[in-house]
């Protein structure tokens, strides 16, 4: 299960992380966004890897994360000091050359808000739910164009993610799926598969076609509600639609995997190597030049 008792309004004041002059990248919040669709307002928080913006002409991929106070700041996590460091881990892989320069976006959750936002229907047992379809207006209609007009992101779909855990990771699936035109990589970390007996499912099937989205997905062993089993069901749907193994569906069980924001952290890196490797060109070797009179 992952419904969570409303974070204290302490997790909720806006800051940049306190040791954001010890990265090589950056990092801008933007304050109490408002929406057309939404009646609340959030607050967002990007990181940008290293010389982003030097050169205007350089466009770099951009990963969307939902519950954006847990990424980067123990300040401002659900449970103070646990955050999943996303950013540190980020940059560090970047400078490895691990993984390419990428654009976090960390789209804060509204508290009491998050489950009506997360979730695609009203689930009778939880009382809450079915804000999914207008929260993710927010994000196409609204926050990506302005995140694509105000930094140097690559707009393209396949150079476009998005990415959670929980019920979070419920909405990035479901979303990445539906607005495919927009994303072509999905971070499904332990995702919430109950919600509303399994309504991800059937909405799942509702699938015309198997769109040209990568999708990380994942759970660990020591979660609690049947997560596992579910999650498995999943992927034996995805690669029924033609997603095919460690090719464009990442599937791991995570042994000793807890739903904590520490294990989503302790993992991310991976999730990162595999949505955004860095990439390799082959050079060709030259061919031998013919000897005159040959």
């Amino acid at each position: 299960m992952s419904k969570r008792p409303a974070p204290s309004p302490a997790a909720f004041t806006p800051s940049l992380p306190r040791d954001a002059d010890s990265y090589a990248g950056s990092f801008q919040l933007h304050i109490n966004v408002a929406s057309r669709h939404l009646t609340q307002k959030r607050h967002v928080i990007v990181y940008l890897p290293p010389g982003h913006g030097a050169d205007p002409a350089v466009r770099y991929p951009v990963l969307y994360m939902h519950d954006g106070q847990n990424l980067f700041d123990g300040d401002t996590a659900y449970i103070r000091g646990h955050d999943w460091k996303m950013a540190r881990t980020a940059e560090r892989l970047m400078l490895e050359k691990k993984i390419e320069p990428l654009i976090i976006v960390g789209i804060w959750n509204t508290g009491i808000h998050r489950i009506d936002e997360y979730t695609p229907t009203r689930d009778p047992g939880v009382k809450q739910g079915g804000l999914l379809p207008l929260y993710g207006r927010f994000i196409v209609e609204e926050l990506k164009p302005f995140m694509d007009a105000t930094y140097c992101t690559d707009p393209a779909r396949d150079r476009t993610g998005i990415g959670g855990s929980s019920l979070g990771g419920l909405a990035a699936l479901l979303l990445g799926l539906h607005y495919s035109e927009y994303f072509g990589r999905i971070a499904a970390l332990s995702p919430s598969l109950w919600w509303d007996h399994g309504v991800a499912f059937r909405l799942v099937r509702h699938l015309k076609r198997k769109p040209d989205v990568r999708i990380w997905l994942d759970m660990g062993t020591r979660e609690m509600g049947g997560g596992i089993a579910q999650v498995r069901r999943m992927r034996d749907l995805l690669i029924e639609y033609g997603w095919l193994p460690d090719k464009d569906l990442f599937y791991r069980e995570v042994r000793g995997g807890k739903h904590t924001e520490d294990d989503w952290g302790k993992r991310v890196g991976t999730v990162l190597r595999r949505l955004y490797p860095v990439k390799t060109s082959r050079t060709r070797k030259p061919r031998p030049t013919a000897l005159a009179g040959s």
